[in-house]
């Protein structure tokens, strides 16, 4: 079938679509390159046919096929695979306002979009998180659920007409969730954007829950796009902060810094390329911010936790390479605008918050003290840094 490839209300291309396997066969004509998603015109620009980036990026909007329990999942929903999901709601994200539009449709993005438009995400949560669910019920697959990438279960839900995600622990482990709110606890502390994180009770399970900080004029691209065929990777760190300081990102350094402390401070092992990056007006196509700490889930050494052992120092994603926390926290170019002694009574409150949830978490006093005692030792550790830095 005959697509037009939409950003918002601009014609970006037109393109033969197979929904059977979810890709593009033909570029039939391209309208508005400069609307495409950033990582296709670059591609567009170098090389000119880009049909299979376009259907790789396409593909890369569903679900993933590692989400945790997918086959459970697409088992609830009455269908056989993820990219199937592609073709029931035009491709709509909450993350950027692209969409498939049949070629002889006047549908209009103000007629579907979901910032706009409610959507039903009570049955396709249950069919996320529940352990008992009803296969009689018929799920509305027209959803920004459709679109949610990444390993962990998620879905987008409403309340009080705010876009929020929910997003569970990885299988048994529960720690995640609490991650999420901690590095909402250090940030708001130390004064960082973030995307501000809480804990939540869905079908019995602890998630976390943060507001979408997209809006329909908007889009999240990442750092992974902005890269693309962009730099040289040996140092990517310091043309990642150029490109940005070169398309008017007041405080690049700052905020990506800020960024890596927060890591540092967590042990997040998984500050992949694309859980970062910056915000774009749709409509402008100028680069407006930052965008807001989100995604640090993988922290605290959760998945090597044992009841005998803390690991005081580990390795992280930096860019292209992986490296130690400690060699990561030498990029910081000042330290002496970060007061750790802020911090001081973190672990106590993050003590707290842990066993408030200890019943439905059924984590160990041993465990919650060990995790606390690591985050203390974070801590005083950055603080020592600062110190020798600042002499």
């Amino acid at each position: 079938m005959k697509v037009i490839l939409m950003n918002k209300n601009k014609e970006v291309l037109v393109a033969e679509y197979d929904e059977e396997i979810a890709a593009f066969t033909e570029i039939c004509e391209i309208k508005n390159i400069d609307y495409a998603p950033m990582i296709l015109k670059r591609e567009y620009q170098k090389h000119g046919n880009i049909r299979n980036e376009l259907s790789e990026w396409f593909k890369g909007r569903g679900i993933p096929s590692w989400r945790d329990d997918l086959d459970l999942l697409l088992s609830r929903l009455d269908i056989s695979s993820p990219e199937e999901l592609l073709n029931k709601a035009f491709g709509l994200s909450l993350s950027d306002q692209y969409f498939i539009k049949p070629f002889d449709s006047e549908i209009e993005y103000k007629d579907i979009n979901f910032f706009d438009h409610d959507f039903n995400c009570a049955d396709f949560t249950n069919a996320t998180f529940s352990n008992n669910y009803d296969f009689s019920t018929k799920i509305s697959l027209m959803s920004p659920n459709n679109t949610t990438d990444g390993r962990l279960k998620k879905t987008w839900i409403i309340e009080d007409n705010i876009r929020y995600l929910l997003k569970g622990g990885y299988k048994s482990e529960i720690m995640q969730p609490f991650n999420e709110v901690l590095a909402t606890m250090i940030c708001e502390i130390l004064g960082f954007e973030c995307t501000k994180y809480e804990i939540a009770i869905v079908s019995g399970k602890i998630v976390s829950k943060c507001p979408c900080f997209i809006d329909k004029d908007t889009e999240l691209i990442t750092a992974h796009q902005i890269l693309h065929n962009n730099c040289e990777k040996t140092n990517a760190y310091e043309e990642y902060i150029k490109i940005l300081e070169n398309n008017g990102i007041k405080n690049a350094r700052e905020k990506i810094e800020n960024m890596f402390v927060l890591d540092y401070l967590l042990l997040n092992e998984d500050r992949h390329l694309n859980n970062f990056g910056i915000i774009r007006d749709v409509n402008t196509l100028k680069w407006l911010d930052v965008a807001p700490i989100f995604d640090s889930g993988q922290s605290l050494n959760i998945i090597d936790f044992n009841e005998e052992e803390i690991i005081i120092n580990g390795k992280g994603r930096f860019f292209y390479n992986v490296e130690s926390f400690d060699a990561i926290i030498n990029h910081i170019k000042d330290f002496s605008r970060f007061d750790v002694n802020k911090l001081e009574d973190l672990p106590e409150e993050f003590d707290n918050l842990l066993h408030k949830y200890q019943e439905i978490t059924h984590m160990s006093d041993r465990r919650i003290n060990k995790i606390c005692t690591l985050l203390y030792s974070r801590i005083n550790k950055f603080k020592k840094i600062i110190d020798e830095n600042n002499l």
